[in-house]
């Protein structure tokens, strides 16, 4: 049973549910419209039993009760018991020898105004019948009784109708459920189709978002969401292979160009001279190689740092400094206050390097790092003296592959690199919780990392 329901769509089970919970509840509405009726059709005769009674006695006790008893013909049969018991008047029709009920029994339900239901055939009328009895001032007694015949035939009156109504309003309403549910679930339907032509086509598009702002409406605008950052992601990684393999093909042509003409000309090949141009388009591809591993690792972790151990950020600068003696310009430390981050000692090494790396690069005369605090964040900067970038070619350069047609665009050939430099310091900035930019140094230009100070929780880095 279990298997067979979890077989079954959402619709089907909803509509199942809610029509056996309607079941349930129509029955037991039409059980107790059904006690109900007969209650109040059985406290309709016994009150007019009772009436009757009441006027019999008042007759009674005014000395002026007839012989026979006046009643309504065919509505009220009534008995006058005695004290001791005996009939003393009857209506017409009524048996003048045996009572109704016993004095004794007629008495107390009189006390109590309590009703009984007898067979009426031993007595000589219908069926069934309800007795109230009413106690006159002088002790004696009135019974009356009232055929009960109808009650039992509204009863059965009501429940043929409830038998063949209920079952053809359950219909009904399992109907309108289904419609209603398949309503509801029209619009998961088309977020359905919408996930299965992106599937088909392998391209993220826009799903359709339903009218109504309820759950459905939140839950198409998130996968809308999702989407077009798969879509933006799939994007990237087309630019990024599309970059990538052209940045490849200016070593690997001018590798397989040089090693061609020394094998076609061995005898006047220079194989030193092609050994070192080898190497040096060799070294090309592997750093290559390595800032698209580096690229790659940051983005797998979705920008998450990966160590977390505190970095004395002015020692490591100092540290990255000393590699550049022999750099073309002086590599200088302007500045070193104390600073701890928590994060990638080797990620904000390689950070460090690709900003001096670029600094010098361009540098006029020299190239200064400094380390400072800014309120709750560490602040390191590596400032040149060469010429310097426009705003909007200032937030351009830290996109991948990129190349500045202006004085600063020289890395396209010879000792520079593939324009990924900037872009993995700015990833690796935001891997740690800061942000990377670039500004005006009158002359030359400074690029600016924030990170987190360490034992700080997160602030928002700055625009």
């Amino acid at each position: 049973m279990g298997r067979w329901w979890r077989r079954r769509s959402l619709r089907a089970r909803v509509t199942l549910a809610s029509t056996a919970g309607l079941a349930v509840a129509l029955f037991a509405v039409a059980l107790l419209l059904r006690a109900e009726l007969r209650a109040s059709l059985s406290d309709g005769l016994d009150n007019t039993a009772r009436q009757g009674a009441r006027e019999v006695a008042a007759l009674a006790d005014a000395h002026r009760l007839p012989d026979p008893v006046p009643v309504a013909a065919g509505t009220i049969t009534v008995q006058v018991l005695n004290t001791e018991g005996r009939i003393i008047d009857a209506s017409p029709g009524a048996d003048l020898l045996v009572p109704l009920l016993p004095a004794d029994e007629a008495a107390a339900n009189a006390r109590a105004g309590r009703a009984v239901v007898l067979a009426g055939p031993p007595y000589g009328l219908p069926s069934q019948v309800r007795v109230v009895t009413v106690a006159t001032r002088g002790g004696d007694t009135v019974i009356a009784a009232v055929a009960s015949d109808q009650v039992g035939d509204s009863v059965a009156a009501l429940t043929r109708a409830l038998l063949i109504g209920t079952p053809l309003l359950l219909l009904v309403l399992a109907g309108a459920i289904w419609l209603v549910v398949g309503t509801t679930l029209r619009p998961i339907a088309e977020l359905r189709r919408g996930a299965q032509d992106v599937t088909r086509t392998g391209r993220p598009r826009a799903l359709p978002v339903p009218e109504a702002r309820d759950e459905v409406h939140s839950l198409a605008l998130t996968l809308n969401d999702m989407l077009s950052r798969l879509g933006e992601a799939q994007e990237r990684q087309r630019g990024l292979v599309s970059d990538t393999a052209h940045e490849l093909r200016s070593p690997i042509a001018s590798i397989r160009a040089q090693l061609e003409v020394a094998l076609d000309h061995p005898d006047t090949q220079d194989w030193r001279q092609t050994a070192s141009d080898v190497l040096q388009d060799t070294l090309r591809l592997a750093a290559l190689a390595e800032d698209l591993l580096v690229l790659a690792r940051l983005d797998e972790r979705g920008g998450r740092p990966i160590a977390h151990q505190v970095v004395d950020l002015s020692a490591l600068a100092a540290g990255e400094v000393s590699r550049y003696d022999d750099a073309r310009v002086p590599v200088l430390v302007s500045g070193a206050e104390p600073c701890a981050v928590t994060g990638d000692a080797d990620g904000l090494r390689r950070m460090l390097g690709n900003l001096i790396d670029n600094a010098a690069r361009y540098a006029a005369s020299r190239v200064e790092v400094a380390v400072s605090m800014a309120g709750p964040w560490a602040r390191l900067t590596v400032t040149d003296d060469g010429p310097g970038l426009s705003p909007p070619d200032a937030e351009r350069a830290f996109g991948r592959f990129t190349r500045l047609d202006n004085a600063r665009s020289r890395d396209g050939e010879g000792e520079g690199g593939a324009g990924l430099g900037l872009a993995i310091v700015r990833a690796t900035a935001q891997a740690h919780g800061g942000s990377a930019s670039l500004e005006d140094a009158e002359p030359g230009l400074r690029a600016v990392v924030l990170l987190p100070a360490a034992q700080q929780r997160s602030p928002t880095p700055p625009g």
